[in-house]
């Protein structure tokens, strides 16, 4: 059940965290703006205050308990109020995530996080007799209420339609605390599926070509995946994932239990279905996921395409799973963050003379944190946090290369989201969800790849550019619909009833694997093991969401590349809603059913005008 307090923060990008950052300072290393704390608070001491003053104003917020049914003013009152401590709170958190991120090695910036996330535990547990008691009010009593008081209206309506949309899914008070005791068992299976893998399973070594000697975990697997020697890749996809299925039994016990838990808890809250209880929360309809799981299915021609042109431009006698890492075409090309910036302003030109403004003042801003360096937290993200009452704030670590550019298109594409939702709507109707976050991230890296085709050089540039735009639609597009489609086969097989183990999801994911990468594509028997490495499976019918929002960003990047200033008007006004309605609804207005095939046609339309340029270039 939801509650009405905003989420701080999309760790957009690739990555779900709730974000971080560091001390102020003028200039990063290598160059490129850093970001500036000092927006947020002047210093730890005046940090440090506000977050006392809001740990001691929180249990005054039990003085609306039992009045929200009484009067339209008491309900906006204490709406209000929530929303004051929660636009403090957010605050407060962003400084010292940030600051604790800067720098992973200082302990005392750790325990400012750590300070920052129990006062936002705190004021959880301060508000969470919000809903329920919205709840006991009715939908009758809470609907005069809006309707005669401007200030529910204006910034309150649609969290309050929400809440109540979940009534038949929301158990008896004694229920809800009973289910909510369910949450630390319930993550059981994850925290054994990690302990396994980070520190029982006792990983192989193998020697390479070069004479380097890896010794295979996770991490070491992804660095060495795409080994320019085929021999040595052969060896590590077989090293690996043999490793991975000779603990099938244990890992699949794990996962199954985390679907059991699934099954236990959409019966418990009358869903028909765990993908409707998952898609709930953001209203989507289960029509949506299993359109996507159709199209792309109809779609995996052209993927088939895609793995023949890859062993062309390898030159392989023929293609095995291990072949669809190594880059298609090499490109040593240096690019600057201040290239990469003015490179990025021209490729977004398309998206007219507002958002170019926007991009342009902010990206001049001191709200960027762009370039590696050591104790730095790692991985990519842009914090919204505070930037209702500040500005977004975004931590890169950017190589100088055109992935990283691309990277910091991306991150730029949430920042100036988020900027424009703000910009357009009252603090409780900006917060976007994740199904619509990744399209204007992902839109700006399709303008900024036709942009780079377009002026590419030379055969061997274009090659490069319309290769790395393939590679990201085989990667956020078939592949995480092809998760989408073994994590829905599961439940479906639990909900029926069936008995699953570790080697039936192993059979499950290895066919798959075979239908979607095709009949020229080898996939030995123990590639199956690959479901286990996935721990985005542990968040039930989430990866779903990449697929989607690529599938959605394509269609209006095509749509604006095609057209004129109406469709890029229609683009600019669903990253203007913010989060003033379901996604899906905000889509629908802009012409995009995510319930249809269009998005998902859109995307493998894209795919095969890729695929018919490279062709023609090698041709």
């Amino acid at each position: 059940m939801p509650d009405l307090t905003r989420r701080t923060a999309i760790a957009a990008a690739s990555l779900a965290t709730l974000a971080a950052a560091l001390p102020a300072f003028a200039q990063a290393p290598g160059g490129g703006a850093a970001w500036d704390l000092a927006d947020l608070f002047p210093d730890d001491a005046a940090w440090d205050a506000a977050r006392k003053q809001a740990l001691a104003e929180l249990p005054g917020f039990a003085k609306f308990k039992g009045t929200l049914g009484t009067s339209a003013d008491a309900l906006a009152a204490a709406l209000s109020e929530q929303t004051k401590l929660d636009r403090t709170i957010s605050r407060i958190y962003t400084y010292a995530s940030l600051k604790a991120d800067a720098d992973v090695r200082i302990s005392a910036n750790q325990e400012k996080e750590a300070l920052a996330t129990d006062l936002y535990t705190a004021f959880g547990e301060a508000t969470s007799w919000v809903a329920p008691e919205i709840l006991s009010v009715g939908k009758a009593k809470i609907d005069r209420f809006v309707a005669a008081n401007a200030t529910l209206k204006q910034h309150f309506d649609f969290q309050l339609a929400d809440v109540l949309r979940q009534e038949a899914h929301t158990l008896s008070p004694e229920g809800e605390v009973l289910l909510a005791g369910t949450s630390a068992p319930f993550s059981g299976p994850r925290d054994i599926r990690e302990q396994l893998v980070a520190s029982d399973i006792p990983w192989p070594t193998v020697t390479l070509s070069t004479g380097k000697a890896v010794r295979l975990d996770d991490q070491a697997y992804t660095l060495n995946r795409d080994a320019p020697n085929r021999a040595d890749r052969k060896l590590v996809f077989d090293t690996f994932w043999a490793q991975y299925g000779k603990f099938q039994a244990s890992l699949g016990s794990a996962y199954l239990s985390h679907v059991k838990a699934d099954v236990f808890t959409k019966k418990a809250r009358k869903y028909p279905t765990s993908l409707a209880m998952y898609l709930s929360g953001g209203n989507v309809p289960e029509a949506v996921y299993r359109a996507l799981v159709k199209e792309t299915n109809a779609g995996l021609p052209q993927l088939h395409r895609y793995f023949e042109l890859r062993r062309k431009l390898l030159k392989l006698p023929d293609m095995a799973y291990y072949d669809i890492y190594p880059p298609l075409v090499q490109l040593d090309k240096k690019v600057t963050v201040p290239e990469m910036r003015t490179t990025t302003i021209e490729a977004l030109k398309p998206l007219g003379r507002e958002y170019g403004a926007l991009f342009a003042e902010a990206t001049a801003k001191t709200w960027m944190d762009p370039l590696p360096r050591p104790g730095k937290k790692s991985g990519a993200y842009m914090n919204p946090g505070a930037a209702f009452d500040v500005h977004p704030y975004l931590l890169l670590n950017l190589g100088e290369n055109y992935e990283g550019m691309t990277t910091y298109a991306h991150e730029w594409g949430h920042a100036m989201h988020t900027l424009l939702a703000n910009k357009n709507n009252v603090y409780e109707k900006t917060n976007y969800p994740i199904f619509l976050a990744e399209i204007a991230s992902t839109c700006n890296e399709q303008l900024l790849a036709a942009y780079m085709v377009a002026r590419a050089r030379t055969k061997q540039e274009k090659l490069f550019y319309l290769g790395q735009q393939l590679e990201s639609i085989r990667g956020t597009f078939y592949r995480q619909a092809m998760f989408g489609e073994f994590e829905l086969l599961v439940h479906d097989k639990a909900e029926a009833g069936e008995g699953l183990s570790g080697e039936t999801l192993t059979k499950l994911y290895l066919d798959l694997l075979r239908r979607y990468h095709g009949p020229n594509v080898a996939v030995a028997d123990t590639y199956g093991s690959e479901w286990a490495y996935i721990p985005h499976f542990y968040s039930s019918f989430y990866v779903y969401q990449y697929a989607t929002s690529i599938s959605a960003a394509s269609y209006f990047a095509r749509s604006i590349l095609k057209g004129g200033a109406k469709e890029r008007d229609t683009y600019l006004t669903v990253l203007k809603s913010g989060g003033s309605d379901y996604a899906v609804d905000i889509l629908k207005r802009a012409g995009l059913d995510m319930a249809s095939a269009t998005p998902y046609q859109a995307i493998i339309a894209t795919f095969k005008d890729t695929l018919d340029q490279c062709e023609a270039l090698m041709a």
